[in-house]
């Protein structure tokens, strides 16, 4: 296993309508909600639960699903509909066949919902059941200058790569204007969490454009590349998208456990692929899928191993609406003196995570260390420079022990900053030193991968 790369295989679109007969219901069931105001209004049909997750500082609670149906029943399908049919329908190779059945999409009794895969027979690419469900309401997005929080808490089935082969657990979101009629991927999709064959990772896709190639690369999309997520197996991690209008450049980031892990500025794409794909709202999707495009390019399945009854458990999910507010985190104000410099590092993963990508101001390229500590990043500033704050965009794979160091000569280092508590996600720091060379030094990872960073970024004079 190696630490995500944007040269990793990417999912294919997950978009599945199969019939026009089909979107022309999902249309109905728009229209049967179109008092659900967009963004948050308090009109919406779609009551809040009492128990919902406290909002992120500065966001509301717009809607939220606890999931406390009785043990053994189906979802409430004045707030969920269910997708049915065979998989070889849904355009992305799968092979299961989707169903309303108890058997594959219950409540547990103790405020989960269960998607459960289940497999008859002795083939094992025939007989497979599983479950997928789709929101009503199609009116969860951002208005222009306000930001919009996507999140649930879920527990990706219980499998290996030794026994989970062909297992597909997927928590997205699709377009509104794909229910009336704009086409796919031009209407856009968010994907929040998609995993295969028991990876114990994730990965976060914008899908937009046209198909194929286009700006968005489709049917791959622009996305994070496999990201780690230990534990997410045995365990309920909490998988968050936030789309921020509230900013210029506008941007969605992608969260695990609170960390941004991934951010996908509009500036990656013309004014016209974004305006199409991310300004109106959207309905958020769960599906438990077997076999298929994503799975195959990372070995394929499912095979002779494969388990059934591996469940995707939701604990629960939430939209939160900002009303303005600009970033999550308040961005350095100066000079960035480190963005275009000459870097280096003390080693890099690959030939596509060199040491300058930390440095270039894109934040959809990104440095990576080997798998061993230490490990360091530095920086020629050129001149000697007086530094107050340094923010580090980590990657998945990020420092629990680091110091921010400063030098004169590149070889004999100080101190601004030390830490053994790191966080990961973005982290700005303030800081006082001086120096014509800074780097970071990582002395302890967090994972079991190496040091990765989107950005390493100094301000001062």
């Amino acid at each position: 296993m190696h630490t995500p790369d944007q040269q990793d295989p990417q999912p294919p679109s997950r978009i599945r309508f199969r019939s026009a007969a089909i979107a022309a219901a999902a249309t109905v069931a728009l229209v049967g909600i179109t008092a659900v105001a967009y963004a948050g209004s308090s009109g919406s049909t779609l009551a809040a639960a009492a128990a919902a997750p406290a909002p992120p500082p500065g966001f509301t609670l717009t809607w939220s699903d606890e999931f406390n149906g009785a043990a053994n029943t189906g979802v409430n399908t004045g707030v969920w509909k269910y997708d049915t049919g065979p998989g070889s329908s849904f355009g992305t190779g799968e092979i299961e066949t989707m169903t309303n059945s108890t058997a594959n999409v219950f409540h547990d009794g103790n405020g989960h919902l269960v998607l459960r895969a289940l497999h008859s027979g002795t083939a094992p690419r025939t007989g497979w059941t599983s479950g997928r469900i789709e929101t009503q309401a199609a009116t969860f997005g951002a208005n222009a200058g306000e930001v919009v929080r996507m999140e649930s808490s879920i527990q990706q089935p219980n499998v290996t790569t030794a026994n989970g082969a062909g297992y597909w657990p997927a928590f997205w979101m699709l377009g509104s204007t794909l229910r009336t009629g704009t086409p796919w991927p031009t209407s856009g999709e968010v994907d929040i969490l998609e995993d295969i064959n028991g990876r114990s990772s994730t990965f976060g896709t914008l899908h937009c454009g046209t198909n194929p190639g286009g700006p968005c690369n489709e049917s791959t999309g622009l996305g994070s590349g496999e990201r780690p997520c230990p534990g997410c197996q045995t365990g309920y991690h909490t998988y968050a998208v936030e789309i921020d209008r509230s900013k210029s450049p506008e941007e969605i980031r992608w969260y695990l456990d609170g960390a941004n892990y991934f951010t996908l500025p509009a500036t990656r794409v013309d004014a016209t692929t974004w305006n199409n794909a991310v300004h109106h709202p959207f309905f958020i999707i769960y599906d438990l899928a077997i076999g298929g495009g994503f799975p195959d390019a990372f070995g394929g399945g499912p095979n002779a191993s494969t388990i059934s009854g591996g469940q995707m458990n939701i604990d629960w999910v939430a939209v939160y609406n900002k009303k303005g507010g600009g970033t999550t985190t308040t961005p350095p104000t100066g000079t960035n003196l480190t963005q275009g410099k000459p870097t280096t590092a003390s080693s890099t993963e690959n030939g596509g995570t060199a040491a300058a990508n930390a440095t270039d101001g894109n934040t959809g390229t990104r440095w990576s260390s080997a798998f061993s500590d230490p490990q360091w990043l530095r920086v020629d500033l050129g001149a000697t420079r007086t530094i107050n704050r340094v923010t580090l965009n980590w990657e998945a794979a990020y420092a629990r022990a680091f110091q921010i160091q400063t030098s004169n000569d590149g070889t004999n280092w100080t101190n601004i900053y030390s830490t053994t508590t790191g966080t990961g996600g973005v982290q700005n720091l303030t800081v006082s030193g001086s120096g014509r060379y800074i780097r970071v030094n990582g002395t302890q990872r967090a994972t079991q991968y190496g040091y990765s960073l989107w950005e390493f970024q100094a301000f001062g004079s």
